[in-house]
């Protein structure tokens, strides 16, 4: 039987949500999943969300009902994956603290707006970075506040160019995580559609997702 999927998509539409969010269900139906794709956040309260393997949230700021959200971290403290990417996922819901702590982090800056920078992939042992070399990328670098619990699987460097005082510090930029009995997947790469045109990007997404699901 295939594993299900559920694609929620809105929010901020500098971030492409839509056109993102059917990305990756074209990612997942690569992958044998059954996607279900919708938009907004009401789908979170369907008393059926824990039957989902695999729920992937493409949604920017906005905001979430009480009861949706409790919906969404009991799914997932249950074995429902979470996996998701840039501030579809690291910035959906700046009001929610429980929100944060399941994903393990929340975008606060990228200083530069869209700038060159690199990523280091520090585990590639992992079989979601397997085979994957350091790269070049040209996005938003995610300034967050991260989980220490996070096992991270590549990193960028911030210098002083964009502002003064970060200069060295070392960024996560792929994660994961355990929430409960679930598994929580995050990459900080991906502020447009464009952006999975980035082969190394969109490989690390796809595996992330799969790796997540139940």
């Amino acid at each position: 039987m295939a594993k299900k999927a559920l694609i929620a998509w809105g929010g901020w539409e500098g971030h492409t949500p839509e056109r993102s969010a059917k990305i990756v269900r074209t990612l997942l139906e690569r992958n044998g999943f059954d996607v279900t794709l919708g938009e907004g956040t009401a789908m979170f309260a369907d008393p059926q969300l824990a039957s989902f393997d695999l729920i992937v949230p493409v949604i920017t700021m906005s905001t979430i009902e009480k009861a949706e959200l409790q919906n969404l971290t009991l799914a997932v403290r249950g074995g429902s994956g979470l996996g998701g990417f840039h501030g579809t996922m690291g910035d959906s819901f700046r009001n929610e603290p429980d929100y944060q702590f399941m994903t393990g982090g929340q975008w606060v800056a990228h200083p530069g707006d869209i700038i060159d920078y690199r990523v280091a992939v520090t585990r590639p042992d992992d079989p979601i970075t397997s085979g994957v070399s350091d790269f070049a990328y040209r996005s938003e670098q995610y300034y967050m506040h991260v989980d220490p619990s996070n096992e991270v699987l590549a990193t960028t460097i911030f210098t002083d160019a964009h502002f003064p005082g970060i200069g060295g510090v070392v960024m996560p930029v792929v994660w994961k995580r355990r929430y409960g009995a679930g598994k929580v997947f995050y990459s900080a790469l991906g502020h447009n559609a464009d952006e999975f045109a980035v082969p190394e990007m969109a490989l690390i997404v796809s595996r992330g997702l799969v790796w997540a699901a139940r």
